[in-house]
């Protein structure tokens, strides 16, 4: 068996910088014409009781020409309690996740395929947003983008 290498095998994306939840955030456009799939994972570091709600928007452009929620539910999987814990535990389908109220920090995965898109109408570029939760909530997000169409280190860049 090959030795995996996260570096050379896909490409990581900042989403969203690290930002608390005082105001709501909206990660960067990632096109997804030269993958299948993306997965969004999304760190949260819980300091107060207002849960966080994360969604994922598509649109026909970097800029978010025409963004609008998806409507499929995509595979969730999330840690609401990673100093208890190294497993992500599967959630239902969904187009969105919130989290618990609990002040544990938590990880949030969800896997993105191109099918989930409105591709008949032009939307190709997909984005994670956190809604408003408080100021002690902290939050970043990355795009972790595998089977790209010309490999990780040959493909277009995925934000322009």
């Amino acid at each position: 068996m090959g030795r995996f290498s996260l570096a050379e095998e896909t490409r990581i994306v900042e989403a969203i910088a690290p930002c608390t939840g005082a105001a709501a955030a909206a990660g960067d456009y990632i096109n997804m014409r030269y993958t299948p799939r993306v997965a969004i994972v999304v760190h949260i570091a819980q300091g107060n009781a207002a849960t966080v709600a994360l969604t994922i928007e598509q649109a026909k452009a970097a800029a978010g020409t025409g963004s609008k929620p998806i409507t499929e539910g995509v595979p969730i999987w999330a840690n609401e309690d990673c100093a208890a814990d190294d497993k992500l535990t599967e959630k239902d389908k969904a187009v969105g996740f919130t989290t618990s109220a609990a002040l544990k920090n938590k990880i949030v995965v969800f896997h993105v395929d191109t099918d989930v898109l409105d591709k008949a109408n032009g939307y190709e570029w997909i984005c994670i947003k956190a809604a408003q939760s408080n100021a002690a909530n902290l939050i970043s997000a990355e795009y972790i983008v595998g089977d790209l169409r010309y490999g990780a280190q040959d493909s277009p860049s995925l934000i322009s």
